[in-house]
This record gives structure tokens, C-alpha cells and sequence, in this order.
């Protein structure tokens, strides 16, 4: 097949790590350009030998410099390719999501798909989205309605598109930021921007439009379901707690009492609502406090009141350059944690930061054991939800560590 595309050649280092599977070329692994490279275009990449290696999104402005799209030298990227390329993703969820394809779910996570910087969550009949890369950007008219012909042609209809736009990362490629509904002819733009969602059972108002991220965590999905196995007849205490995910399926599970801990007011109405909306109020209390703080509290006091301990933290590390801060924040809750445990008790522990490294991670558990002077018999080690492939060869979609202990 006829190549009309321009041509990026790239150092010997770009060469491997595109080989072994990683989809980035970087702005310092550029040797020439061939041609006249348009910013969201697509280009070929050569190695200086000059093979070919794939071809991909280009952008000067980005630190990426190309988003590789395709190893096969005889894709064309016309409207039946992206078909396929949604296809996939589409049918990957069916395969390992089952009834919640249809309900909560991730359908495209990006790399791991091989739709370079786009997320797209379905809750419910809405669908939320995030693009950063300015390729895909300029292509949504097409993308974002076939994705909705696709779904629909799988018994799953939209309802609405809603972009969630609004993260500062859009400006390092060269894009605005925003947020609103994506006019899809047919569809809803005129929504209040909350849809309620059942995940495990438990019930949950979604607000898409102001909550963080695109609205709600669906990665932690089935540990949620892990640990609520360990809560019956226990005193639960869910740090960091958010809209209350853990605490709500713990207690529905059966636990005797959960207190569920966030520093934001704003988010410990919201778990409080859910609650509520679960008809829970009997068996839970919310508490708005720095967990830090609270935990370093009772440990002072050698409180006993929990017996199942959940530390769900955001990421407390978005670089390589902050991983020794981030390793001590993430020990210092584990040993307070471990100290505040009974022998025996259950201990549900999680990072979120893919450059906190599942090495590193557990090192960080070993010394928090260590200096707690108490022994770790693991239950469960486990990941991101199906719906977050982890693309071996691309580290970065490999983030989410969950362990599950018995404190002994």
C-alpha cells in the first residue's frame, strides 16, 4: 500500500520501546521529520535504518510528540477503521464486564485500547468522556456518534454524551479546556447532570458534571465487592471514603457499623446521601477529618473501636519526583492502621499512583509491618477492574494495587 503520509524517524531508544509495545515517541527521541507533520495529523515512524514502526498522532506542542495508532501497514484511517477499533473495546467490556457493560462501566480506557488519550464511562444511559490528545480531538464528530450507533446496535442505548474536559493536562497538547454535553443528533443536551447508577447492589448518584474525574470511580468496582465479603458483623472505619463506595458495600454486606472518614465536607454529603439513598442511616456515621490526623489520634489513645480497617487514598504521587514523599505518606496511614488493629483484625489497603510501583508498594507494607510488630497473612492482591486493561508494554494503564490482609 501507497504511504502518502509524512515521516517521524526516531533514535535507536524510541525504536525499543515502540517494539516492545509502548505507544509514545518523545519530543528528544525526534532524529528528522520527512515531510510536513500537521499537528493532530498522522504520520509514519521510522527507525534510522528505515523501517517502518508504525504510524501514529503527531504533535509539536505535546511532550509526546507521537501517540502511535496502528502497527499494521495496511490499516487506512477511515471511518470503518475507528468502527473497528470501537468495536473491539466495545466487545472486550461485553466479554469480561457481563451485565454491567450494560450498566456502569469503562468502555474505552485510552492506550489500552489503542485510542490514544480518550476515556469514555458509561453510567447508566450517559455517557461521559475525556480526550487528551489533540488527534482524537478532532475527530470526535465522528468517533463519539458512532460510538453511540454501536452501542445502540448492542442493546445498550445512550441517552446523552457529556465531555469532562476540564483537566489542565488538555493544555500540555495544545488544547482548551471545557466541559458541557456533545450534541449527537438524536440525543439529550439539556440534563441536570446526575444519573444514579447501581454498582454491587449499591446504589449511587453520579454527579458527572461537577464530581471528580468523569463522576465516579469504576476501577475499584470489584475490590469494593472483595472486602464487603470480610464486613459481616464487623466495625468497619473507611478512610479516605469519598461518595462512600467502600463504607456503602460494607455495610450492605452486613457489617455492624462503618464510620466513613473524608477531609471534604462536600464529599461526606454525598456519602451521606448515598447512604440514605440505600436506606443505611441504622448502621453507618460520617466523619469530616483529615485522616492523617484522625488516625495519628487514636493511635495516641490506643483505640480499639475497628476491626476492619479500608485506606483508599487518592494518589499522593502524580511523578517520579514526589515517589519518596508519597512512600511515607502511604506508610505512615498503614502503620497507624496496623497499630489500631486488634490481632486477627482485616486490613484493606490501595494505591492509585502508577509511579507508586506494586515494588514499591509492598516494600512500603513490609516496613509498615515491621514497625507496627505485627505479621501481614494476605487474602487478596488484586487490580483495576477488567474494564482498565492493563496493555502489558505500556506500564502507565498498570496503576491500581489493592491488598487485602488479616492483621496477625
Amino acid at each position: 500500500m501507497e504511504r502518502n503520509y509524512p515521516a517521524v524517524t526516531v533514535t535507536e531508544k524510541a525504536e525499543r520501546a515502540l517494539r516492545g509495545g509502548h505507544p509514545w515517541v518523545f519530543g528528544d527521541e525526534v532524529l528528522a521529520l520527512e515531510g510536513a507533520p500537521e499537528n493532530g495529523g498522522i504520520v509514519d515512524v521510522r527507525s534510522r535504518k528505515g523501517r517502518w514502526l508504525g504510524a501514529g498522532f503527531y504533535n509539536d506542542v505535546s511532550k509526546i510528540r507521537v501517540r502511535l495508532l496502528s502497527r499494521n501497514p495496511n490499516d487506512r484511517f477511515d471511518e470503518a477503521f475507528w468502527a473497528r477499533r470501537l468495536s473491539y473495546a466495545l466487545d472486550y467490556r461485553r466479554a469480561v464486564m457481563g451485565e454491567d457493560f450494560f450498566s456502569d462501566c469503562r468502555l474505552v480506557f485510552g492506550e489500552a485500547d489503542q485510542l490514544p488519550g480518550l476515556t469514555v464511562d458509561r453510567f447508566g444511559d450517559v455517557l461521559v468522556t475525556q480526550t487528551l490528545c489533540l488527534g482524537l480531538e478532532r475527530r470526535k464528530e465522528l468517533l463519539f456518534p458512532l460510538l453511540v450507533r454501536l452501542l445502540a446496535e448492542r442493546g445498550a442505548p445512550v441517552r446523552a454524551v457529556y465531555e469532562r474536559n476540564d483537566v489542565a493536562i488538555r493544555e500540555k497538547e495544545g488544547l482548551a479546556q471545557g466541559k458541557g454535553f456533545f450534541a449527537v443528533p438524536g440525543l439529550e443536551t439539556g440534563l441536570d447532570g446526575h444519573v444514579t447508577i447501581s454498582e454491587n447492589g449499591v446504589l449511587y448518584d453520579v454527579d458527572y458534571v461537577d464530581g471528580q474525574k468523569t463522576g465516579f470511580f469504576l476501577d475499584q468496582k470489584y475490590n469494593r465487592r472483595a472486602a464487603a465479603r470480610l464486613a459481616p458483623g464487623r466495625r468497619v472505619l473507611d478512610c479516605f471514603t469519598h461518595t462512600g463506595s467502600f463504607a456503602l458495600n460494607a455495610a450492605k454486606a452486613g457489617a455492624e457499623h462503618v464510620t466513613a472518614v473524608d477531609v471534604s465536607a462536600d464529599a461526606i454529603a454525598l456519602a451521606r446521601a448515598n447512604c440514605a439513598r440505600n436506606g443505611l442511616e441504622d448502621r453507618m456515621d460520617f466523619v469530616t477529618a483529615d485522616v492523617f490526623d484522625l488516625l495519628t489520634r487514636m493511635a495516641a489513645e490506643r483505640r480499639r473501636d475497628y476491626d476492619f480497617i479500608i485506606l483508599d487514598p487518592p494518589a499522593f504521587t502524580k511523578s517520579s519526583a514526589t515517589v519518596k514523599s508519597a512512600f511515607r505518606g502511604y506508610k505512615e496511614i498503614n502503620l497507624k492502621a496496623m497499630k489500631l488493629l486488634p490481632r486477627g483484625g482485616y486490613l484493606a489497603t490501595c494505591s492509585c499512583s502508577h509511579f507508586m510501583t506494586e515494588p514499591l508498594f509492598k516494600q512500603m507494607l513490609h516496613d509498615a509491618a515491621a514497625d507496627a510488630a505485627v505479621s501481614l497473612r494476605q487474602i487478596e492482591a488484586r487490580q483495576q477492574a477488567p474494564d482498565h486493561p492493563i496493555l502489558w508494554g505500556v506500564p502507565e494503564t498498570n496503576y491500581l494495587k489493592f491488598y487485602l490482609f488479616q492483621v496477625v
